[in-house]
């Protein structure tokens, strides 16, 4: 395949799987834009008006979900959680409460495989939506990626498969791309497949608004993107959200 095809090849999995697509659901993708920065993009979106009532907060470093209006929250479990934290290795990006599961094992010391082991589908019935997980890691030379999908077994919803993806290099224009859904339904359809090639051919600012543009307006919830320079300096961060914050009254 030639750089033409490989072009080709991200641009149409971006106008398939999210421009075309109403529910994606969340999703992630890791890369590097065309001047060697690297790049993490993660999204949320919603159906239901709990799901809907979150926006993207930035916290220690990292990012977090949080209720957009708290007195309207009426489930927090499966949508409130960090997204987005430093390790040792670099930055994990997961789309659950695992990601200070697995942040825990990383910083005693334990392996990014020996993390996952334990982890399982999610247990909404009856969509059982996979767990998402990606690990940026900085420390090998060149920067390398990570992806793994923890779905529902095709047997039991008592076992989960986990989906391994390693990728040892990362081209400047392109990332690796994973969502919960292949699309809408009900139930819904979990991600079958390996990560997808997308495009990542300009900077932070313009990809933000070129993916969340591209996610379903009725249904995205929020969107950011993490740049990270060449010098591993501080991130600089872009998060576009569809709803404000609801701040507490003081007294």
């Amino acid at each position: 395949m030639n750089i033409d095809d490989v072009f080709q090849k991200a641009a149409s999995n971006f106008k398939r799987h999210l421009k075309n697509n109403p529910y994606p659901g969340r999703g992630l993708v890791l890369g590097c834009d065309p001047n060697g920065n690297l790049l993490l993009l993660y999204w949320i979106m919603g159906r239901s008006e709990n799901s809907r009532n979150r926006v993207f907060t930035l916290s220690d470093g990292g990012l977090r979900t949080e209720a957009a209006d708290p007195s309207r929250l009426e489930d927090p479990s499966l949508i409130i959680y960090n997204a987005v934290c430093r390790t040792h290795r670099g930055f994990l990006v997961t789309n659950g409460d695992h990601t200070d599961r697995i942040h825990q094992v990383l910083m005693q010391g334990g392996s990014f495989q020996d993390s996952l082991l334990t982890e399982r589908h999610e247990p909404d019935s009856p969509n059982y939506t996979p767990r998402i997980v990606g690990l940026l890691d900085l420390s090998s030379s060149p920067p390398c990626a990570e992806l793994r999908i923890i779905r529902r077994s095709v047997f039991s919803e008592q076992h989960s498969e986990h989906w391994v993806f390693h990728y040892p290099e990362l081209k400047p224009g392109y990332g690796l791309g994973i969502t919960t859904y292949q699309g809408d339904g009900n139930p819904l359809p979990a991600f079958d497949g390996p990560p997808m090639l997308m495009p990542l051919d300009d900077g932070a600012e313009q990809l933000s608004v070129r993916y969340w543009d591209a996610l379903d307006p009725y249904n995205r919830v929020a969107l950011a993107v993490m740049s990270i320079p060449a010098d591993d300096t501080a991130p600089y961060w872009r998060i576009c959200n569809s709803r404000n914050r609801v701040l507490g009254k003081k007294d």
